[in-house]
């Protein structure tokens, strides 16, 4: 008797029923967020609005959750104000990381400082965004061993307090283009009016399709911000140096195609010069041995 009495006294005491509203309510919550993920995401056909419903509905329970917890403690909040300053303060001290990753994700979310999809460097990572969470961000890491701007194959967490400690590089968020260059080394005496026509000729027509959306977006970007007028165009410069006259070819390219775009360029220039039957010759680091004039050695004279 004593053992029942016990347990029903543990049962009717109020924190007990308070915790079991809390344990059936976020019970519901899941319940309700997982039907309308089941139910509702998946006849979305376009895979980035079902991943930001995803994480708009996974985001919308844990507010759910947090505000029914509010709710159901509402009166004892009060009572509770020293204690959990004192908790608060020392929870701060402890998880200061984790704090700091939880204001990086909202000032990601508030700012737009990148979205799924973006290619970014972040605490020294350089890759494709694959998923924003609440404490690190999934990245999809280009370079590293690999030449040129491809996948590596390794998946990146990085902390999203990085975007307070070290600069974030955004190649996609308002201008999805960068300057590139290609240097060609010509021969001295080549025709250099020549390859400097071809060169230009072979930029432009490499780069047309996107000059004049090229133009647009710096014009929009412009209006957002304070910038100078910067030329979008092909540009061909020319300097000497010790072992040949440097061609160098400034264009701009879309973030993701900068290595099919030189690869492109390289191949029509090199058909350009050799159509020139031998005016345009493409310079190499080579040694070229002169010869030296001949000696004269005077017959010795015995005496």
């Amino acid at each position: 008797m004593e053992l029942q009495k016990h347990f029903t006294e543990i049962f009717t005491y109020p924190i007990f029923g308070k915790f079991t509203i809390i344990i059936i309510g976020i019970i519901f919550i899941w319940i309700l967020v997982k039907l309308v993920q089941r139910n509702f995401i998946r006849r979305l056909k376009d895979s980035t609005s079902r991943y930001r419903t995803k994480k708009a509905t996974s985001f919308a329970g844990f507010v759910l959750g947090i505000t029914l917890v509010i709710i159901v403690f509402s009166d004892k909040l009060s009572g509770l104000t020293i204690a959990l300053g004192v908790i608060g303060a020392g929870i701060t001290f402890a998880l200061q990381e984790v704090i700091t990753s939880f204001a990086g994700w909202l000032a990601v979310s508030i700012n737009t400082l990148y979205r799924t999809g973006d290619r970014v460097e972040l605490g020294g990572i350089k890759g494709d965004v694959m998923d924003i969470g609440m404490l690190r961000t999934t990245i999809m890491e280009i370079g590293q061993w690999v030449d040129g701007d491809l996948y590596n194959g390794r998946i990146v967490s990085v902390a999203n307090s990085f975007v307070f400690k070290e600069p974030l590089f955004n190649y996609s968020r308002d201008f999805p283009f960068l300057w590139d260059e290609v240097k060609v080394p010509v021969q001295y005496g080549s025709d250099y009016a020549m390859a400097n026509t071809i060169f230009i000729k072979v930029a432009n027509e490499v780069a047309e399709e996107l000059t004049g959306s090229i133009h647009e977006q710096w014009q929009h970007l412009q209006r957002k911000y304070l910038l100078e007028n910067a030329r979008t165009e092909p540009m061909v410069s020319m300097i000497a140096n010790d072992n040949w006259v440097e061609f160098t070819i400034r264009y701009v390219v879309n973030y993701r195609r900068r290595r099919t775009t030189k690869t492109e360029l390289f191949s029509r220039l090199l058909q350009e010069i050799e159509l020139t039957n031998g005016a345009i010759k493409i310079a190499s680091a080579t040694f070229q041995l002169v010869d030296s004039p001949p000696s004269v050695i005077a017959p010795k004279h015995n005496p």
